[in-house]
């Protein structure tokens, strides 16, 4: 709990950064790439901890690309929407993830939701329409989109690491991410490179070590504690985002925002709870015992 605790802080103090760039100039890929590139020496100096380089061999390159590609456009997804929205109201859009997980479950990978669960996922969307009220046009619609958008990638790719994680250790699958996203993110850069003064050189570093430092507690959260005990952590989130957004200028959120995030927060924890229900259920045996 500790250990997921301090990867959210250091992701909304990642994603607080991101902002802060994009306000002096950074490119959101200039901001995607140093946040890989920077991270990539502490993945390193984990892999060599843990055993070294031959403990991040794999025979699932594919999928690990397949991985990457999500993965980097679900973290695209997700630097815009703080960019475009208020971070509390950012980071509350993104509490959605469960929600569409369980929708991409369901649809995709075919697992019985019953009425509980589908029933969390109406009161997700309906406190998600408490709290951005588009009718009185209180944030940017397009930034809504994309938050939203950042969700589903998001759960997305928890569905590729759910199948990558039953051959795949959490190190090798940090260090596959990491590394094969500089390509994509090394190809672009040129066309956005900038300069920088030193403050805002700064922020980038803050972007990567933060973020590198999040994605080593992240993974090793799930390795030390039960799913269904570490997952609410995430949801501290709210209080880090709003803080911070109030001490770079940003306005305290409204009452609806409150609302919705509760709404919002109560269905991914019923959501994370009937699934850990579902999981202890043991299993009933249908087959006649041999007759002695």
């Amino acid at each position: 709990m500790a250990l997921r605790l301090i990867a959210v802080l250091c992701l909304s103090v990642m994603f607080i950064t991101v902002r802060l760039a994009s306000e002096r100039g950074v490119h959101v890929v200039e901001s995607l790439f140093y946040r890989q590139a920077l991270a990539l020496p502490v993945v390193l100096a984990w892999v060599a901890m843990a055993g070294g380089l031959q403990t991040i061999r794999t025979r699932r390159i594919r999928v690990h690309a397949s991985r990457m590609m999500l993965g980097l456009t679900g973290m695209l997804l997700n630097f815009l929407s703080y960019i475009l929205l208020p971070p509390a109201e950012a980071a509350t859009i993104g509490f959605t993830m469960p929600i569409f997980g369980t929708i991409l479950s369901a649809l995709i990978l075919r697992e019985v939701t019953g009425i509980h669960r589908w029933g969390a996922v109406l009161i997700g969307f309906i406190g998600v329409l408490v709290m951005i009220r588009p009718d009185a046009g209180h944030f940017p619609l397009q930034g809504v989109a994309v938050a939203i958008a950042a969700a589903l990638m998001t759960a997305s790719v928890s569905l590729v690491l759910r199948e990558l994680g039953r051959t795949e250790a959490a190190g090798v699958v940090v260090f596959w991410f990491t590394a094969l996203s500089m390509i994509p993110l090394g190809i672009a850069m040129p066309f956005v490179a900038q300069a920088h003064d030193p403050a805002t050189w700064g922020l980038l570093l803050t972007i990567g070590l933060f973020g590198g430092i999040a994605q080593l507690c992240l993974t090793a959260a799930l390795r030390w504690g039960p799913v269904s005990v570490v997952l609410p952590m995430d949801y501290s989130a709210i209080i880090w985002t709003t803080l911070l957004g109030v001490a770079i200028g940003e306005d305290w959120p409204m009452a609806t925002t409150w609302i919705g995030a509760t709404l919002i927060i109560a269905s991914g924890l019923y959501i994370a709870w009937r699934e850990h229900v579902r999981a202890r259920r043991p299993i009933v045996s249908l087959e006649v015992p041999p007759q002695d």
